[in-house]
């Protein structure tokens, strides 16, 4: 993606930052939309359909987070929430909503461009050499189509998780420290907390395990990472 020619649709009923960061990306050449409520940002995301969605949490008529997992169930839009709430507990509804970063107000506009290239140099397309669906027993991972199924029903994961299943289901035995995890799925130096990777660890084990809390496909190395170990079929 040429991220100076990425589309982002900026989202916060505060017209003084609004219109503060439209300005900013329009002078950084993205093309950039705005929208101040739920309604009309849910709006603009079916006709504009950007690259990535500024959000700020607290809206006069929606949940940021509940926005996100919408705008997230039908595409693989990159989501970055702003937003007042800075507290760990507050970041997690974020992340486990499917957002990919998170940005405190108030903030430096340095800061949000770098957010926002960091994000945009992400990939969630596949090579060639990557399309091949992983089959391991009764779990199947289709990097096309961004699917995960067991025994042929559809598992819903948020963008982020898929992309850190797929990575660890496609280097199978690998042990992976939490900081390598962020700088492979993540893609870039991720300046917040790494135990943002325990929180979608567990919330795909939650999805894909039989027991969550004796989980047999992505395994815990103690003081070290992770690592996805199960025999595959066929690979």
């Amino acid at each position: 993606m040429q991220t100076a020619s990425a589309k982002i649709l900026v989202v916060d009923d505060d017209p003084a930052i609004r219109n503060l960061i439209f300005r900013f990306l329009n002078q950084k050449k993205y093309q950039v939309e705005a929208a101040e409520t739920g309604e009309s940002a849910l709006r603009m995301f079916e006709q504009f359909n950007p690259d990535l969605v500024i959000l700020d949490v607290n809206l006069p008529d929606a949940l940021g987070y509940n926005l996100c997992e919408e705008m997230q169930s039908t595409t693989d839009v990159f989501i970055l929430m702003l937003t007042s709430r800075g507290d760990a507990a507050d970041k997690k509804e974020g992340f486990l909503k499917g957002a990919d970063d998170y940005l405190t107000k108030p903030f430096d506009l340095q800061e949000l461009e770098y957010r926002v290239k960091a994000i945009l140099k992400r990939q969630r397309t596949v090579t060639s050499s990557e399309k091949q669906p992983l089959t391991f027993k009764n779990l199947v991972i289709d990097p096309v189509r961004r699917e995960v199924k067991i025994k042929e029903c559809l598992i819903a994961l948020t963008a982020l998780e898929f992309d850190l299943l797929h990575f660890l289901a496609t280097r199978p035995g690998r042990v992976w420290r939490r900081e390598e995890l962020i700088q492979n799925v993540w893609d870039y130096e991720y300046v917040g907390d790494q135990r943002v990777v325990d929180v979608h660890i567990g919330q795909i084990r939650k999805k894909i395990e039989l027991d969550a809390s004796e989980p047999s496909l992505i395994q815990t190395v103690r003081g070290v990472g992770y690592k996805f170990e199960v025999a595959a079929e066929n690979n």
